[in-house]
C-alpha cells in the first residue's frame, strides 16, 4: 500500500520512473556515447565489445576504442565508436536469483 502512495507522489511531482525504480534507461548520444542508468554489473569489457547486466537484461555494445566511465554506483557511460547495440532480455527464472 505504501508503494502505491509513493507512486502517486512520484507521478504528481513528475519524477521519472527510472529515478525511483530499478528500470534501466539507455541514452544514446550520436555514435560515440551510451549512458546506461541502473546497471548491475559489467560482464565483459574489451576494446571492441562490452556486455553490461541490468535488472531486466543484458546490453551488448559492438564497436571499437571503448572506454568505460562510472558516473555513479548505478550509472555508467561507454564512449568509443559504437557500431551496434543488442539487448538480451533475461528470463523470469534468471531474474529471480
Amino acid at each position: 500500500m505504501k508503494k502505491n502512495h509513493l507512486t502517486k507522489i512520484d507521478k504528481l511531482l513528475e519524477i521519472p520512473k527510472e529515478v525511483y525504480s530499478n528500470d534501466v534507461k539507455i541514452t544514446i548520444v550520436g555514435f560515440n556515447e551510451v549512458i546506461i542508468e541502473n546497471y548491475q554489473a559489467i560482464l565483459e569489457y574489451e576494446e571492441y565489445f562490452v556486455r553490461i547486466k541490468t535488472q531486466t537484461g543484458i546490453v551488448n555494445l559492438n564497436g571499437y576504442s571503448f572506454n568505460l566511465e562510472n558516473l555513479s554506483n548505478d550509472d555508467i557511460k561507454v564512449t568509443g565508436k559504437i557500431e551496434g547495440i543488442e539487448l538480451e532480455k533475461l528470463l523470469e527464472d534468471e531474474n529471480a536469483n
